[in-house]
C-alpha cells in the first residue's frame, strides 16, 4: 500500500511511472545500491528525527551522517532519532521505505547539500522495495522541501 500512496503522489509530477520495485528488499542503503547496481552514496536515505517543533525529516546521500554540531546550529536542538515504532504513524511509510514524498502533516522535510555532487540520486518510493530515479531538481520540486540544509559530516574527511 505504502508504494501505492508515494506512486499517486508522484503522479502530479509525472514521476510515477518511473517507480521501480525489485523482487528483493532495498530497505537499507547498502541493499537498494544493491538492487539498482549503483554506489551507495547515491541513495537519498530520509533520516527522521525529533523536534521540539514535530518531525523533522532530512534526505541525505546514502554515505552521509549527521553531525550532531552543524545540526544544532542550523535547527537549534541536538538530534534526535525517531523510535522505530513511530515512524509509519508519524510518516505515513514503514522503516525501510521512508520518502519525501507525500508523507504525513506535520513533518518538516530538508534536503542536505550532501547530495548536490550528485546528477541523479535514487530515494525510497514508499516501500522497503522501491526507488525512484531523480535528478536532484526532481527532487527538490517532488518533495516539497522547505530548503536545503548543510547538516551532514563532510564524507571527504573520512
Amino acid at each position: 500500500m505504502s508504494a501505492e500512496k508515494a506512486k499517486q503522489y508522484l503522479e502530479r509530477f509525472g514521476k510515477a511511472c518511473d517507480v521501480i520495485e525489485f523482487p528483493v528488499s532495498s530497505a537499507t542503503v547498502g541493499l537498494a545500491a544493491e538492487a539498482l547496481g549503483c554506489e551507495p552514496a547515491r541513495i537519498a536515505k530520509s533520516i527522521l528525527l525529533l523536534s521540539a517543533e514535530g518531525s523533522v525529516m532530512v534526505v541525505v546521500a546514502g554515505d552521509g551522517k549527521i553531525d550532531n554540531r552543524k545540526y544544532k546550529d542550523r535547527f537549534g536542538e541536538k538530534p534526535r532519532m525517531m523510535p522505530w515504532e513511530r515512524v509509519e504513524e508519524t510518516v505515513g511509510y514503514p522503516p525501510g521505505g521512508v520518502c519525501p514524498f507525500g508523507v504525513n502533516e506535520g513533518v518538516r522535510i530538508y534536503l542536505d547539500e550532501s547530495l548536490k555532487r550528485f546528477e541523479t540520486v535514487y530515494p525510497a518510493a514508499g516501500s522497503t522495495n522501491s526507488a525512484v530515479p531523480m535528478t536532484i531538481a526532481e527532487l527538490e520540486r517532488c518533495s516539497g522541501a522547505l530548503g536545503w540544509v548543510d547538516v551532514c559530516r563532510d564524507v571527504s574527511a573520512e
